[in-house]
Protein backbone atom coordinates (compact mmCIF):
# COMPACT_ATOMS: atom_id res chain seq x y z
CA UNK A 1 0.00 0.00 0.00
CA UNK A 2 2.80 2.61 1.36
CA UNK A 3 4.59 1.56 -2.59
CA UNK A 4 0.84 2.28 -4.06
CA UNK A 5 0.91 6.23 -2.93
CA UNK A 6 4.99 6.64 -3.42
CA UNK A 7 4.33 5.75 -7.11
CA UNK A 8 1.46 7.80 -7.09
CA UNK A 9 3.05 11.01 -6.13
CA UNK A 10 5.68 10.82 -8.81
CA UNK A 11 5.61 13.42 -11.52
CA UNK A 12 5.92 11.43 -14.18
CA UNK A 13 3.01 9.16 -13.06
CA UNK A 14 0.88 12.10 -11.92
CA UNK A 15 1.50 14.13 -15.02
CA UNK A 16 1.56 10.74 -17.73
CA UNK A 17 -1.63 11.87 -19.64
CA UNK A 18 -0.56 15.19 -19.96
CA UNK A 19 3.26 14.19 -21.65
CA UNK A 20 1.58 11.81 -23.08
CA UNK A 21 -0.87 14.22 -25.29
CA UNK A 22 2.60 16.53 -25.92
CA UNK A 23 4.85 13.90 -27.12
CA UNK A 24 2.08 13.02 -29.49
CA UNK A 25 1.36 16.55 -30.56
CA UNK A 26 5.12 17.90 -31.28
CA UNK A 27 5.55 14.53 -33.00
CA UNK A 28 1.68 15.05 -34.92
CA UNK A 29 2.90 18.70 -36.03
CA UNK A 30 6.33 17.53 -37.09
CA UNK A 31 4.76 15.23 -39.52
CA UNK A 32 1.93 17.04 -40.89
CA UNK A 33 4.53 20.18 -41.72
CA UNK A 34 6.97 17.67 -42.92
CA UNK A 35 4.22 15.81 -45.16
CA UNK A 36 5.40 17.14 -48.75
CA UNK A 37 8.71 16.16 -48.23
CA UNK A 38 8.15 12.54 -46.81
CA UNK A 39 5.71 11.29 -48.85
CA UNK A 40 3.32 11.22 -51.69
CA UNK A 41 6.11 12.27 -54.20
CA UNK A 42 4.36 14.87 -56.42
CA UNK A 43 0.62 15.72 -57.04
CA UNK A 44 -2.54 13.45 -58.17
CA UNK A 45 -4.70 14.21 -60.63
CA UNK A 46 -7.62 15.53 -57.86
CA UNK A 47 -4.96 17.53 -56.35
CA UNK A 48 -4.03 19.19 -60.11
CA UNK A 49 -7.44 19.75 -60.74
CA UNK A 50 -8.62 20.87 -57.11
CA UNK A 51 -5.56 23.49 -56.88
CA UNK A 52 -6.77 25.33 -60.99
CA UNK A 53 -10.37 25.50 -59.82
CA UNK A 54 -10.14 27.17 -56.40
CA UNK A 55 -7.14 29.15 -57.77
CA UNK A 56 -9.63 30.21 -60.60
CA UNK A 57 -12.93 30.59 -58.21
CA UNK A 58 -14.23 34.73 -58.36
CA UNK A 59 -17.26 35.91 -57.50
CA UNK A 60 -19.07 35.22 -60.24
CA UNK A 61 -18.08 31.54 -60.42
CA UNK A 62 -20.18 31.63 -56.78
CA UNK A 63 -23.17 33.40 -58.21
CA UNK A 64 -23.79 30.38 -61.18
CA UNK A 65 -23.44 27.88 -59.13
CA UNK A 66 -19.98 27.02 -58.64
CA UNK A 67 -20.14 26.33 -54.63
CA UNK A 68 -19.26 22.77 -53.88
CA UNK A 69 -16.17 22.67 -51.68
CA UNK A 70 -16.54 26.01 -51.05
CA UNK A 71 -14.36 26.91 -47.86
CA UNK A 72 -11.75 24.49 -48.78
CA UNK A 73 -11.23 26.17 -51.71
CA UNK A 74 -11.30 29.59 -50.77
CA UNK A 75 -8.60 28.75 -48.34
CA UNK A 76 -6.75 27.09 -51.29
CA UNK A 77 -7.00 30.00 -53.61
CA UNK A 78 -5.46 32.37 -50.62
CA UNK A 79 -2.78 30.01 -50.82
CA UNK A 80 -1.75 29.52 -53.96
CA UNK A 81 -2.03 33.19 -54.27
CA UNK A 82 -0.04 34.57 -51.04
CA UNK A 83 2.85 32.13 -51.44
CA UNK A 84 2.84 31.02 -55.38
CA UNK A 85 2.34 27.19 -56.73
CA UNK A 86 3.47 24.64 -55.31
CA UNK A 87 3.03 21.30 -54.10
CA UNK A 88 3.34 22.61 -50.44
CA UNK A 89 1.09 25.46 -50.75
CA UNK A 90 -1.34 23.10 -52.75
CA UNK A 91 -1.41 20.56 -50.25
CA UNK A 92 -1.78 23.51 -47.00
CA UNK A 93 -5.19 23.66 -46.49
CA UNK A 94 -5.37 20.04 -45.75
CA UNK A 95 -2.66 19.97 -43.61
CA UNK A 96 -3.75 23.26 -41.43
CA UNK A 97 -7.08 21.05 -41.62
CA UNK A 98 -5.16 17.79 -40.56
CA UNK A 99 -4.15 19.47 -37.04
CA UNK A 100 -7.49 20.70 -36.33
CA UNK A 101 -9.39 17.15 -37.36
CA UNK A 102 -6.18 15.50 -35.54
CA UNK A 103 -6.65 17.83 -32.28
CA UNK A 104 -10.41 17.49 -32.91
CA UNK A 105 -10.55 13.20 -33.06
CA UNK A 106 -7.96 13.54 -29.60
CA UNK A 107 -11.05 15.79 -27.98
CA UNK A 108 -13.73 13.32 -29.07
CA UNK A 109 -12.26 10.25 -27.57
CA UNK A 110 -11.34 12.07 -24.33
CA UNK A 111 -15.00 13.20 -23.98
CA UNK A 112 -16.40 9.59 -24.42
CA UNK A 113 -13.20 7.58 -23.14
CA UNK A 114 -10.98 7.64 -19.88
CA UNK A 115 -7.16 9.06 -20.61
CA UNK A 116 -5.35 6.30 -20.84
CA UNK A 117 -7.76 4.80 -23.99
CA UNK A 118 -8.43 8.05 -25.75
CA UNK A 119 -4.68 8.75 -25.56
CA UNK A 120 -3.43 5.40 -27.22
CA UNK A 121 -6.53 5.46 -29.91
CA UNK A 122 -5.36 8.76 -30.65
CA UNK A 123 -1.78 7.83 -31.30
CA UNK A 124 -2.68 4.86 -33.40
CA UNK A 125 -5.63 6.96 -35.69
CA UNK A 126 -3.79 10.45 -36.21
CA UNK A 127 -0.20 8.82 -36.92
CA UNK A 128 -1.96 6.03 -39.51
CA UNK A 129 -1.55 5.93 -42.82
CA UNK A 130 -4.70 6.43 -44.31
CA UNK A 131 -4.90 9.80 -41.74
CA UNK A 132 -1.49 11.07 -42.72
CA UNK A 133 -2.49 10.75 -46.59
CA UNK A 134 -5.52 12.72 -45.94
CA UNK A 135 -3.54 15.69 -44.02
CA UNK A 136 -0.85 15.62 -47.11
CA UNK A 137 -3.26 15.23 -50.14
CA UNK A 138 -3.86 18.54 -51.27
CA UNK A 139 -7.91 17.81 -51.90
CA UNK A 140 -11.24 18.33 -50.16
CA UNK A 141 -11.75 14.97 -49.67
CA UNK A 142 -10.42 15.81 -46.09
CA UNK A 143 -13.71 17.87 -45.21
CA UNK A 144 -15.46 14.29 -45.64
CA UNK A 145 -13.85 13.41 -42.01
CA UNK A 146 -13.96 16.87 -41.04
CA UNK A 147 -17.12 17.89 -40.50
CA UNK A 148 -18.60 14.83 -38.99
CA UNK A 149 -15.93 15.38 -36.46
CA UNK A 150 -16.66 19.02 -35.63
CA UNK A 151 -20.26 17.86 -35.61
CA UNK A 152 -20.49 15.09 -33.22
CA UNK A 153 -17.60 16.84 -30.88
CA UNK A 154 -19.88 19.47 -30.58
CA UNK A 155 -22.92 17.53 -30.12
CA UNK A 156 -20.61 15.90 -27.44
CA UNK A 157 -20.47 19.09 -25.85
CA UNK A 158 -23.66 19.85 -25.78
CA UNK A 159 -25.20 16.06 -24.83
CA UNK A 160 -22.52 16.13 -21.86
CA UNK A 161 -23.76 19.28 -20.06
CA UNK A 162 -26.41 19.85 -17.79
CA UNK A 163 -27.17 22.87 -19.02
CA UNK A 164 -25.30 23.13 -22.32
CA UNK A 165 -23.63 26.80 -23.40
CA UNK A 166 -25.62 28.19 -26.42
CA UNK A 167 -22.65 29.06 -27.85
CA UNK A 168 -22.13 25.67 -28.45
CA UNK A 169 -25.35 25.75 -30.03
CA UNK A 170 -24.55 28.65 -32.44
CA UNK A 171 -21.26 26.65 -33.39
CA UNK A 172 -22.80 23.59 -34.16
CA UNK A 173 -25.40 25.50 -36.49
CA UNK A 174 -22.71 27.52 -38.01
CA UNK A 175 -20.48 24.62 -39.04
CA UNK A 176 -23.49 22.40 -40.15
CA UNK A 177 -24.24 25.31 -42.59
CA UNK A 178 -20.87 25.56 -43.80
CA UNK A 179 -20.34 21.95 -44.12
CA UNK A 180 -23.37 21.40 -46.58
CA UNK A 181 -21.41 22.57 -49.43
CA UNK A 182 -19.16 19.39 -48.92
CA UNK A 183 -20.59 16.87 -51.25
CA UNK A 184 -22.53 14.06 -49.45
CA UNK A 185 -22.53 16.21 -45.95
CA UNK A 186 -26.39 16.79 -46.69
CA UNK A 187 -27.16 12.94 -46.34
CA UNK A 188 -25.15 13.65 -42.43
CA UNK A 189 -27.27 16.54 -41.98
CA UNK A 190 -30.45 14.40 -42.24
CA UNK A 191 -28.74 11.29 -40.50
CA UNK A 192 -28.44 13.94 -37.20
CA UNK A 193 -31.27 14.58 -37.82
CA UNK A 194 -32.92 11.17 -37.56
CA UNK A 195 -30.31 10.36 -35.10
CA UNK A 196 -31.56 13.03 -32.34
CA UNK A 197 -35.39 11.99 -33.53
CA UNK A 198 -34.77 8.25 -33.18
CA UNK A 199 -32.40 8.57 -29.61
CA UNK A 200 -34.70 8.90 -26.24
CA UNK A 201 -31.87 10.60 -24.26
CA UNK A 202 -30.75 13.21 -27.09
CA UNK A 203 -34.81 14.42 -27.59
CA UNK A 204 -35.17 14.93 -24.07
CA UNK A 205 -31.49 17.16 -24.26
CA UNK A 206 -32.76 18.82 -27.67
CA UNK A 207 -36.46 19.22 -25.87
CA UNK A 208 -34.70 20.94 -22.75
CA UNK A 209 -32.69 23.51 -24.97
CA UNK A 210 -33.12 27.16 -24.04
CA UNK A 211 -35.67 28.14 -27.03
CA UNK A 212 -33.93 31.24 -28.15
CA UNK A 213 -30.80 29.65 -28.79
CA UNK A 214 -32.58 26.53 -30.31
CA UNK A 215 -34.75 29.07 -32.87
CA UNK A 216 -31.32 30.86 -33.96
CA UNK A 217 -30.06 27.43 -34.74
CA UNK A 218 -32.78 26.40 -36.87
CA UNK A 219 -32.50 29.87 -38.57
CA UNK A 220 -29.02 29.62 -39.16
CA UNK A 221 -29.31 25.78 -41.02
CA UNK A 222 -32.14 27.04 -42.48
CA UNK A 223 -30.62 29.58 -44.10
CA UNK A 224 -27.39 27.98 -45.23
CA UNK A 225 -30.28 25.37 -46.85
CA UNK A 226 -31.97 28.29 -48.35
CA UNK A 227 -28.87 29.63 -50.40
CA UNK A 228 -28.19 25.87 -51.35
CA UNK A 229 -31.63 25.83 -52.48
CA UNK A 230 -31.00 28.83 -54.47
CA UNK A 231 -28.25 27.85 -55.92
CA UNK A 232 -29.78 23.93 -57.33
CA UNK A 233 -32.90 26.04 -58.61
CA UNK A 234 -30.87 28.28 -60.89
CA UNK A 235 -28.23 25.62 -61.38
CA UNK A 236 -29.49 21.67 -61.32
CA UNK A 237 -26.28 20.41 -61.47
CA UNK A 238 -24.48 21.56 -58.26
CA UNK A 239 -27.25 19.00 -56.61
CA UNK A 240 -25.71 16.63 -58.59
CA UNK A 241 -22.35 17.31 -57.25
CA UNK A 242 -23.35 17.50 -54.17
CA UNK A 243 -25.57 14.11 -53.88
CA UNK A 244 -23.47 12.18 -56.11
CA UNK A 245 -19.80 11.86 -57.99
CA UNK A 246 -20.34 13.92 -61.17
CA UNK A 247 -20.23 10.67 -63.27
CA UNK A 248 -22.12 7.99 -60.87
CA UNK A 249 -24.71 5.90 -62.48
CA UNK A 250 -27.25 4.16 -60.15
CA UNK A 251 -26.09 0.70 -61.92
CA UNK A 252 -22.53 1.18 -60.70
CA UNK A 253 -23.84 1.89 -56.72
CA UNK A 254 -22.27 -1.75 -55.35
CA UNK A 255 -19.56 -1.89 -57.88
CA UNK A 256 -18.08 1.42 -56.14
CA UNK A 257 -18.54 -0.09 -52.74
CA UNK A 258 -16.48 -3.33 -54.02
CA UNK A 259 -13.95 -0.92 -55.14
CA UNK A 260 -13.97 1.56 -52.47
CA UNK A 261 -13.59 -1.14 -50.28
CA UNK A 262 -10.70 -2.94 -51.60
CA UNK A 263 -7.92 -1.06 -50.00
CA UNK A 264 -9.15 -1.87 -46.42
CA UNK A 265 -9.59 -5.80 -47.38
CA UNK A 266 -6.54 -6.43 -49.30
CA UNK A 267 -3.22 -6.44 -49.11
CA UNK A 268 -2.32 -4.96 -52.87
CA UNK A 269 -4.47 -3.16 -54.79
CA UNK A 270 -5.45 -5.88 -57.06
CA UNK A 271 -4.69 -3.78 -60.76
CA UNK A 272 -7.12 -1.26 -59.35
CA UNK A 273 -5.92 2.14 -59.69
CA UNK A 274 -6.12 4.13 -56.37
CA UNK A 275 -4.20 6.58 -54.31
CA UNK A 276 -5.14 4.58 -51.31
CA UNK A 277 -2.27 2.31 -50.12
CA UNK A 278 -3.34 -1.49 -49.72
CA UNK A 279 -4.60 -2.54 -46.65
CA UNK A 280 -5.98 0.92 -45.61
CA UNK A 281 -6.15 0.10 -42.08
CA UNK A 282 -3.17 -2.13 -40.89
CA UNK A 283 -4.34 -5.53 -39.56
CA UNK A 284 -3.47 -4.29 -35.50
CA UNK A 285 -6.03 -1.78 -35.79
CA UNK A 286 -8.63 -3.64 -37.57
CA UNK A 287 -8.54 -6.60 -35.26
CA UNK A 288 -8.96 -3.92 -32.52
CA UNK A 289 -12.26 -2.11 -34.41
CA UNK A 290 -13.46 -5.93 -35.06
CA UNK A 291 -12.76 -6.21 -30.93
CA UNK A 292 -14.42 -2.94 -30.38
CA UNK A 293 -17.31 -3.52 -32.33
CA UNK A 294 -18.46 -6.56 -30.27
CA UNK A 295 -18.06 -5.02 -27.44
CA UNK A 296 -20.25 -2.66 -28.28
CA UNK A 297 -23.08 -4.91 -28.89
CA UNK A 298 -23.78 -4.80 -25.02
CA UNK A 299 -25.84 -1.53 -24.29
CA UNK A 300 -25.98 -1.07 -28.41
CA UNK A 301 -28.63 1.99 -28.02
CA UNK A 302 -26.50 4.41 -25.40
CA UNK A 303 -25.43 7.00 -28.33
CA UNK A 304 -21.86 6.37 -27.95
CA UNK A 305 -22.00 2.61 -28.38
CA UNK A 306 -24.17 2.86 -31.45
CA UNK A 307 -22.91 5.85 -33.58
CA UNK A 308 -19.79 4.48 -34.55
CA UNK A 309 -22.32 1.56 -36.32
CA UNK A 310 -24.54 4.04 -37.71
CA UNK A 311 -21.39 5.68 -39.16
CA UNK A 312 -20.10 2.56 -40.79
CA UNK A 313 -23.73 2.56 -42.36
CA UNK A 314 -23.28 5.84 -43.60
CA UNK A 315 -19.78 5.58 -45.12
CA UNK A 316 -20.63 2.81 -46.81
CA UNK A 317 -23.68 4.76 -48.58
CA UNK A 318 -21.46 7.46 -49.70
CA UNK A 319 -18.52 4.59 -50.99
CA UNK A 320 -21.63 3.72 -53.44
CA UNK A 321 -21.32 7.35 -54.58
CA UNK A 322 -17.72 7.94 -54.82
CA UNK A 323 -15.17 4.95 -54.21
CA UNK A 324 -12.74 7.64 -52.51
CA UNK A 325 -15.40 8.50 -49.98
CA UNK A 326 -13.96 5.10 -48.27
CA UNK A 327 -11.74 7.57 -46.55
CA UNK A 328 -14.63 8.04 -44.14
CA UNK A 329 -14.09 5.22 -42.03
CA UNK A 330 -11.06 7.14 -40.04
CA UNK A 331 -14.00 8.46 -38.06
CA UNK A 332 -15.71 5.06 -37.02
CA UNK A 333 -12.64 3.09 -37.08
CA UNK A 334 -11.21 5.83 -34.50
CA UNK A 335 -13.95 5.11 -32.16
CA UNK A 336 -14.24 1.40 -32.74
CA UNK A 337 -10.42 1.50 -32.03
CA UNK A 338 -11.13 3.28 -28.66
CA UNK A 339 -13.78 0.64 -27.52
CA UNK A 340 -11.47 -2.32 -28.18
CA UNK A 341 -8.84 -0.59 -26.45
CA UNK A 342 -11.28 0.02 -23.49
CA UNK A 343 -12.64 -3.98 -23.76
CA UNK A 344 -9.01 -5.51 -23.53
CA UNK A 345 -7.42 -2.86 -20.86
CA UNK A 346 -10.83 -3.65 -18.84
CA UNK A 347 -10.29 -7.36 -18.88
CA UNK A 348 -6.49 -7.15 -18.34
CA UNK A 349 -7.20 -4.85 -14.75
CA UNK A 350 -10.08 -7.37 -13.70
CA UNK A 351 -7.73 -10.35 -13.82
CA UNK A 352 -5.92 -7.84 -11.81
CA UNK A 353 -7.76 -6.16 -9.56
CA UNK A 354 -5.87 -5.37 -6.48
CA UNK A 355 -2.26 -5.84 -7.72
CA UNK A 356 -0.64 -2.85 -8.41
CA UNK A 357 2.63 -4.67 -9.74
CA UNK A 358 0.43 -6.85 -12.32
CA UNK A 359 -0.97 -2.92 -13.75
CA UNK A 360 2.35 -1.96 -14.06
CA UNK A 361 3.99 -4.90 -15.86
CA UNK A 362 1.36 -4.73 -18.56
CA UNK A 363 2.83 -1.40 -19.56
CA UNK A 364 5.96 -3.60 -20.79
CA UNK A 365 3.52 -5.69 -23.33
CA UNK A 366 1.46 -2.05 -24.65
CA UNK A 367 4.55 -0.50 -25.63
CA UNK A 368 6.05 -3.33 -27.89
CA UNK A 369 2.29 -3.72 -29.00
CA UNK A 370 2.14 -0.07 -29.88
CA UNK A 371 5.49 0.60 -31.28
CA UNK A 372 4.30 -2.54 -33.57
CA UNK A 373 1.43 -0.93 -34.52
CA UNK A 374 2.67 2.53 -35.17
CA UNK A 375 6.38 2.46 -36.79
CA UNK A 376 5.21 -0.17 -39.38
CA UNK A 377 2.21 2.18 -40.22
CA UNK A 378 4.77 5.46 -40.48
CA UNK A 379 7.30 3.21 -42.49
CA UNK A 380 4.30 2.15 -45.04
CA UNK A 381 3.32 5.62 -45.31
CA UNK A 382 6.43 6.54 -45.86
CA UNK A 383 8.05 4.37 -48.51
CA UNK A 384 4.79 2.94 -49.86
CA UNK A 385 3.41 6.12 -51.48
CA UNK A 386 7.38 6.30 -52.82
CA UNK A 387 7.63 2.99 -54.24
CA UNK A 388 4.77 0.95 -54.18
CA UNK A 389 3.97 0.83 -57.92
CA UNK A 390 0.44 0.75 -57.51
CA UNK A 391 -0.06 4.35 -55.87
CA UNK A 392 2.96 5.86 -57.18
CA UNK A 393 2.03 6.21 -60.83
CA UNK A 394 -0.77 8.54 -59.61
CA UNK A 395 1.32 10.97 -58.21
CA UNK A 396 3.37 13.33 -60.93
CA UNK A 397 6.60 15.41 -60.09
CA UNK A 398 5.99 17.61 -63.09
CA UNK A 399 5.55 20.97 -61.11
CA UNK A 400 8.63 20.75 -58.95
CA UNK A 401 11.09 19.42 -62.11
CA UNK A 402 9.61 22.63 -64.38
CA UNK A 403 10.07 25.00 -61.58
CA UNK A 404 13.70 23.44 -60.59
CA UNK A 405 14.90 23.29 -64.39
CA UNK A 406 13.33 26.03 -66.45
CA UNK A 407 14.78 29.83 -66.12
CA UNK A 408 13.47 31.97 -69.35
CA UNK A 409 11.88 29.74 -72.09
CA UNK A 410 8.67 28.90 -72.79
CA UNK A 411 6.76 26.21 -71.57
CA UNK A 412 4.65 24.53 -74.42
CA UNK A 413 1.56 22.96 -72.20
CA UNK A 414 -1.44 20.56 -73.42
CA UNK A 415 -2.77 18.66 -70.53
CA UNK A 416 -3.73 21.00 -67.37
CA UNK A 417 -2.76 24.09 -69.18
CA UNK A 418 -4.76 26.32 -66.72
CA UNK A 419 -2.94 24.57 -63.76
CA UNK A 420 0.83 25.33 -65.17
CA UNK A 421 -0.76 28.91 -66.48
CA UNK A 422 -0.89 29.87 -62.46
CA UNK A 423 2.95 29.57 -62.75
CA UNK A 424 3.29 33.24 -64.28
CA UNK A 425 2.03 34.98 -61.31
CA UNK A 426 4.79 33.47 -59.04
CA UNK A 427 7.66 32.94 -61.38
CA UNK A 428 9.77 34.15 -65.00
CA UNK A 429 8.50 31.01 -66.52
CA UNK A 430 5.95 31.71 -69.16
CA UNK A 431 3.20 29.35 -70.58
CA UNK A 432 2.28 29.03 -73.78
CA UNK A 433 -0.40 26.43 -75.70
CA UNK A 434 1.21 27.37 -78.97
CA UNK A 435 4.74 27.86 -80.57
CA UNK A 436 5.23 30.62 -82.62
CA UNK A 437 9.14 30.91 -83.28
CA UNK A 438 10.21 30.83 -79.82
CA UNK A 439 13.82 30.89 -79.42
CA UNK A 440 13.98 28.71 -76.42
CA UNK A 441 11.02 26.29 -76.17
CA UNK A 442 10.08 23.84 -73.32
CA UNK A 443 7.64 20.93 -74.21
CA UNK A 444 5.87 19.03 -71.61
CA UNK A 445 6.31 15.88 -73.35
CA UNK A 446 7.67 15.84 -77.28
CA UNK A 447 7.20 18.16 -79.97
CA UNK A 448 6.00 17.30 -83.24
CA UNK A 449 8.20 16.67 -86.11
CA UNK A 450 9.28 20.41 -86.88
CA UNK A 451 12.54 21.52 -88.97
CA UNK A 452 12.61 24.71 -87.16
CA UNK A 453 13.27 23.30 -83.96
CA UNK A 454 16.51 21.38 -82.39
CA UNK A 455 16.39 19.18 -79.52
CA UNK A 456 18.98 20.33 -76.71
CA UNK A 457 18.44 18.34 -74.01
CA UNK A 458 15.61 15.97 -72.67
CA UNK A 459 14.80 16.62 -68.38
CA UNK A 460 13.55 13.27 -66.88
CA UNK A 461 11.92 12.47 -63.25
CA UNK A 462 13.73 9.21 -61.06
CA UNK A 463 10.66 7.34 -61.97
CA UNK A 464 10.75 3.98 -63.97
CA UNK A 465 8.41 4.14 -66.66
CA UNK A 466 7.73 7.29 -68.71
CA UNK A 467 10.40 9.35 -67.17
CA UNK A 468 10.87 11.68 -69.92
CA UNK A 469 9.51 14.72 -68.68
CA UNK A 470 10.74 17.99 -70.44
CA UNK A 471 12.09 18.63 -73.84
CA UNK A 472 13.96 21.32 -73.99
CA UNK A 473 14.52 22.95 -78.31
CA UNK A 474 16.38 25.64 -79.49
CA UNK A 475 14.61 27.74 -82.44
CA UNK A 476 17.24 27.64 -85.41
CA UNK A 477 15.74 29.85 -88.49
CA UNK A 478 15.89 28.35 -91.90
CA UNK A 479 17.10 29.69 -94.92
CA UNK A 480 16.34 29.48 -98.59
CA UNK A 481 18.63 26.66 -99.84
CA UNK A 482 18.85 24.78 -96.70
Amino acid sequence: MVKRIIISKLFLYRYRFVIGYIVLGLAFIFLLISLPTVAQKGLSEAEIESASNSYYLSKDSILNGDIVDLPYRIVQKFSISWFGLSAYTIKLPSIIVGLFLGLLLILLLSRWFKSNVSLLASCLMVLSTPFLFLAGSGTPLIMLVFWPTLLLWLGSKIQGEKRPKPLYSFIFAITMLFSIFTPYMLYFAVFCVVFVLAQPHLRFIVKNLPKLPLTLVFLIIAAGFTVIGISIFHHPQTLIELLFAPDFQIGNFFNNIASGLTPLFSWHSGGIASVFLSPLMSLPIFALSLIGLFSTTKGFFASRNSIASILIIFGLLITGFNPNAIIFFILPFSILVAHGLKYLLEKWYGLFPENPYARISALIPLTILFGIMIIPALLQYIYGYRYNPSVADEFTDNLSIIKKNLTDEKLLVHDHFDFYKILEKSSDIKVIDKAEKEEKLAVMGKLDDDESYSLSRIITSPKRDNSDIIYLYTYTEKTEGE
